[in-house]
C-alpha cells in the first residue's frame, strides 16, 4: 500500500519542524496545500513535530547534563522516552477535533 501525497507532504512538514528546518518546511507545506491537504491539516502536522522537537529535545537538555550518561552503552539509559508517548494524546484530539 501507498501513502497518498497529502499524507507524504504532511509527514514532511511534521518532520521539517522537528529538523528546525525552514525552507524545508515552506516546501513542504506548499507541496501539501497542491496535494489537496487543507491549513488545518498544516496546523496539526505542525503541532506534531513541535511535540516530537520539544519531548526529544528536552530528553537531550537532561541526558547531556551528565557527562557519564552520554558514554553509557548498552542502548538508552532514561526511563520514559522522548516524550513522543504525547504525540498519541495529539492524534486523539485531532479525531474528536
Amino acid at each position: 500500500m501507498e501513502l497518498e501525497n497529502r499524507i507524504k507532504a504532511l509527514i514532511a512538514v511534521g518532520a521539517s519542524v522537528t529538523a528546525n528546518c525552514q525552507p524545508c518546511l515552506q516546501s513542504a507545506a506548499r507541496m501539501a496545500l497542491e496535494s489537496g491537504a487543507d491549513v488545518s491539516e498544516i496546523a496539526i502536522a505542525i503541532e506534531v513535530g513541535k511535540k516530537v522537537r520539544s519531548g526529544a529535545a528536552s530528553r537531550m537538555d537532561q541526558y547531556i547534563s551528565d557527562p557519564n550518561e552520554a558514554v553509557q552503552t548498552g542502548g538508552f539509559a532514561g526511563n520514559g522516552g522522548c516524550g513522543c508517548a504525547s504525540l498519541e494524546k495529539t492524534m486523539e484530539a485531532s479525531k474528536d477535533g
